[in-house]
């Protein structure tokens, strides 16, 4: 796979986690477990900012492999999160953990960009809300990364000024 591409899936893939890391960085504890939105469908547990922080993180993680089959996040995460409609985690993550998890994913993101070969994009990947291949679900992954990052900094900024810059490359 040409290099100059695999550089700059990965300068846009990384500034999007050192986004997400620099918004899960600037929430002050007292907004750790601050909602941000309520529907009347949706349990309100599942819209905190923690949760959605680890919820991102966790599908980063899991795209990364390709499959659902035999993925397995590191301690002290489970799986429940891939049941929708299941059970939040027995206890709010810190912001420490969730900082430790974004390390390994970007390390992970970065190992699995840098060895991606011209047979490894075209792999196949199924998943319950469609198929794509291993380049669109990298793809795929980064928008998810990216707006969920972005609904974090806006509910920060909306109840405490002005937050962490837009991230336009990554800095590692």
């Amino acid at each position: 796979m040409d290099q100059n591409l695999k550089t700059s899936i990965w300068m846009q893939f990384g500034a999007a986690i050192d986004y997400l890391e620099d918004t899960i960085t600037a929430c002050p504890e007292s907004f750790w477990q601050a909602s941000l939105w309520l529907t009347p469908t949706a349990r309100p547990e599942f819209s905190q900012f923690w949760y959605v922080a680890y919820h991102t993180l966790f599908w980063l993680d899991l795209y990364l492999t390709g499959a659902e089959e035999g993925f397995l996040p590191p301690a002290p995460f489970t799986l429940i999160e891939q049941d929708e409609h299941g059970p939040l985690p027995e206890r709010v993550y810190t912001q420490a953990e969730l900082l430790g998890y974004l390390a390994t994913c970007r390390q992970r993101c970065r190992a699995t960009i840098e060895s991606l070969t011209d047979e490894a994009v075209q792999r196949h990947c199924v998943f319950g809300w469609g198929e794509c291949s291993f380049l669109e679900l990298l793809i795929y992954s980064l928008r998810h990364v990216h707006g969920h990052t972005s609904q974090l900094n806006m509910l920060l900024g909306q109840h405490l000024g002005p937050q962490p810059d837009y991230v336009t490359r990554a800095r590692t």
